[in-house]
């Protein structure tokens, strides 16, 4: 629970956060009076601000916050800088991550009370109802306190699941998006997609997904010609969205879904993976798409490939080398790993990624994006 003082009374809510960060010990009342670097003071001293006046101007608030995290002094900016140029590639990762959690807790200072039924009684405050309800269940009547920050992380991934995710791959039409839930990660890197769209199949028969998340490589192998593809996920939020894009889809016929962790029972001629690409641990249920702690899936996929692929059949790992330039997993290890599953290296096929930042020059890790490489490795057994 979160308390505060207010009118005279210890007045309480229930603390939510996605990312599983703590209640605040500290909340201050805050108002359209309060300056952004008084703001920006209680922020970098870990006091939450408990918002109790016109809803817009705390978006404006949080602005201002992101502005002076922003505008490092020239000083400041020179020492990092320098910093940075003295460490490994690994080292500037966790200084990267260092900073954009320190950069996530500040911006979290911001806090607002939703009420048992959704609603925000803030003046001008919007109806977020659908939102939250889609992204946290049905409103149970309790009342809430949540980083502003977070809110809108909520509303843009409702308008992101309205809206949908374009995939060529899938063909032409207005059948051919993704919509991708609150929580589960969006399928807005098209290259990994069209390395599963053009490799050659094996087979049409029977192709397992593993872990299968939006549901996206499912969707592809399905309108390939696969005949029957069952897709693995372990998250209810990963489950409910695949299920919902499949149904959207019209290819639930071709495509069951299983709630396993990795490996359905049986063979296929045909397995897809697509593991988290960065061994690192993930801070938010959302990152769990991006950091494998310690490989975890990527071994796991690797040392069970071999039982479950049929006679002359393939597996399909799709990673980025990403963690390579980063210093994180050398590419020695995942060769090492592919032999100790008894398994060989048909062909790798690599495209390089076209997203925003792979040209990017303004953050610590654009040397190691702009040198990264997707590849779809084909293996089969030895």
């Amino acid at each position: 629970m979160i308390e505060w003082n207010e009118q005279g009374e210890v007045r309480s809510a229930r603390w939510r956060s996605e990312s599983g960060a703590p209640a605040p010990r500290r909340v201050e009342l805050a108002k359209d009076t309060l300056s952004a670097d008084s703001a920006y003071r209680f922020a970098c001293a870990g006091t939450a601000m408990l918002w109790r006046s016109d809803f817009q101007n705390a978006r404006l608030l949080l602005q201002a916050l992101q502005r002076r995290i922003e505008a490092k002094p020239p000083k400041a900016a020179a020492r990092a800088a320098e910093k940075i140029a003295r460490s490994t590639p690994e080292e500037v990762f966790h200084l990267h991550r260092q900073a954009q959690s320190q950069r996530a807790r500040t911006l979290a200072a911001i806090v607002i009370r939703v009420e048992g039924d959704y609603s925000i009684n803030l003046r001008r405050a919007p109806d977020w109802t659908e939102a939250l309800t889609e992204a946290w269940g049905p409103a149970t009547g309790e009342a809430q306190v949540v980083s502003l920050r977070e809110l809108l992380g909520v509303v843009g991934a409702h308008e992101w699941r309205k809206k949908g995710v374009e995939i060529a791959a899938l063909g032409e039409g207005p059948n051919n998006r993704i919509h991708p839930h609150y929580g589960v990660f969006s399928p807005v890197r098209g290259e990994y997609i069209d390395l599963v769209a053009q490799a050659p199949l094996p087979s049409k028969e029977l192709a397992f997904d593993i872990g299968t998340g939006t549901g996206v490589l499912a969707a592809v192998l399905a309108r390939r010609g696969v005949r029957r593809v069952v897709a693995t996920e372990n998250a209810p939020r990963a489950l409910a969205c695949a299920k919902d894009n499949l149904q959207r889809l019209g290819l639930t016929k071709q495509v069951e879904l299983q709630d396993v962790d990795l490996f359905p029972a049986g063979q296929a001629p045909l397995i897809v993976c697509n593991p988290p690409w960065v061994p690192a641990r993930p801070s938010s249920p959302i990152e769990h798409a991006v950091y494998d702690e310690g490989s975890r899936m990527l071994r796991g996929f690797l040392a069970g490939l071999a039982a479950h692929l049929a006679p002359g059949g393939e597996g399909w790992l799709v990673l980025s080398d990403l963690a390579e330039h980063l210093g994180l997993r050398p590419r020695e290890q995942l060769l090492a790993w592919i032999a100790e599953g008894g398994l060989r290296v048909v062909e790798r096929r690599d495209v390089r990624p076209q997203h925003a930042k792979a040209t990017e020059s303004g953050d610590a890790l654009a040397a190691a994006r702009a040198a990264e490489v997707t590849s779809l490795w084909r293996l089969a057994a030895a």
